[in-house]
């Protein structure tokens, strides 16, 4: 489901970025030969096949430099395919004309979890010590005396489609490009779709109260504060574990993770139901302190609350304690508690108009 709905965000980027008229090319870099007759016609294409020499790993730094050197690329704007879904042609044309002004330039949309970026002169990416996963490009960044900018902290910059969650998401906002929502609502996901709805709810609701735990920014504070009629609880912690190594290293603290240690799953979720109506939570961070390194099939079931699909036995628990919880307990990843709230408000706000 993710590995389509990120097909069919490429496929509105794609579009967008031509609309914009502001790029002298635009290509994808891939390795599925199978978009390559999608792609006909909106861009050029860097097919790198995997190859059996290469082993079983993708690196991102690796593939990027490597762009960067065969086509002599003088400035570029990288965006994942999951990335600024909702995102609009214009705000692509800024992000062009930026980088594109001729002097020195690093920008992100998230100095902590980068999705998308912009470079000038793009020749700083081809040393052989980028990041192996693009969400640590920032922090490289900033580790090798740049500057980042990073750009304003709305829906459109901070959301990007990195689990179902956010599939939940695209299917309710208003602002996802046609192919984007065409596939997001083609697919099943009614029971974890009913979960978000009841969340989505509480959020216009002046006696609702709400509970957002995990990577929050303060952006998710001031956002929930000035966008929201509810009330809400915040348990922000551990932003950054991904790009800086902490979960890597086994030292992602949580202070949720220390209570769920200590009055165990099924009153931990009771406990959360005490506090609020609703409760966004990011996952990972839960994962990361007990030092769990579920895979991503697991990760994405739990998501769905598909329980019994899970093959870990805890995480299977986990998922089937936060379906059976007094209160609609939605599961996630950064996004979540980031720009799919974001995207989540301006929904809310849509509907309510």
């Amino acid at each position: 489901m993710v590995a389509g709905a990120h097909r069919a965000v490429l496929l509105d980027t794609l579009e967008h970025a031509r609309s914009a008229g502001a790029f002298d090319r635009v290509m994808v870099a891939t390795n599925w030969p199978e978009l390559v007759p999608e792609l006909a016609g909106l861009a050029e294409v860097d097919l790198d096949p995997p190859r059996a020499s290469d082993g079983p790993a993708f690196h991102f730094g690796r593939r990027l430099a490597e762009v960067v050197r065969r086509h002599r690329l003088s400035a570029l704007v990288y965006m994942g395919a999951g990335g600024g879904p909702l995102l609009s042609a214009d705000q692509l044309a800024a992000l062009a004309e930026e980088v594109g002004a001729g002097q020195q330039v690093a920008l992100s949309n998230n100095l902590y979890s980068t999705d998308f970026a912009g470079f000038s002169p793009a020749n700083v990416l081809t040393g052989d010590d980028l990041p192996d996963r693009d969400n640590g490009l920032a922090q490289w960044a900033v580790r090798h005396g740049f500057e980042v900018r990073t750009l304003p902290r709305t829906a459109a910059t901070q959301f990007d489609v990195d689990t179902p969650t956010d599939l939940l998401i695209l299917q309710a906002h208003p602002g996802a490009g046609h192919h984007a929502r065409a596939y997001a609502e083609g697919v099943a996901l009614e029971a974890a779709s009913q979960r978000l709805r009841r969340a989505m709810a509480l959020l216009g609701d002046i006696d609702g109260e709400v509970i957002v735990a995990g990577r929050a920014g303060s952006h998710t504070w001031q956002a929930l504060e000035a966008g929201t009629a509810c009330r809400v609880r915040l348990f922000a912690e551990e932003r950054g574990m991904v790009a800086d190594g902490r979960e890597d290293r086994g030292e992602a603290r949580s202070l949720l993770g220390l209570y769920l240690e200590q009055v165990g799953l099924g009153r931990f979720f009771h406990g959360l139901a005490t506090l609020g109506q609703a409760a966004f939570v990011d996952s990972r961070v839960l994962f990361a302190h007990l030092k769990l390194r579920p895979s991503r099939a697991d990760r994405y079931l739990s998501d769905l609350g598909k329980a019994s699909d899970i093959s870990d036995p805890w995480v299977r628990e986990f998922t089937q304690a936060a379906v059976e919880a007094p209160i609609p307990v939605v599961l996630g990843g950064h996004s979540l508690v980031s720009g799919g709230l974001l995207a989540l408000i301006e929904a809310a706000r849509a509907q309510t108009q």
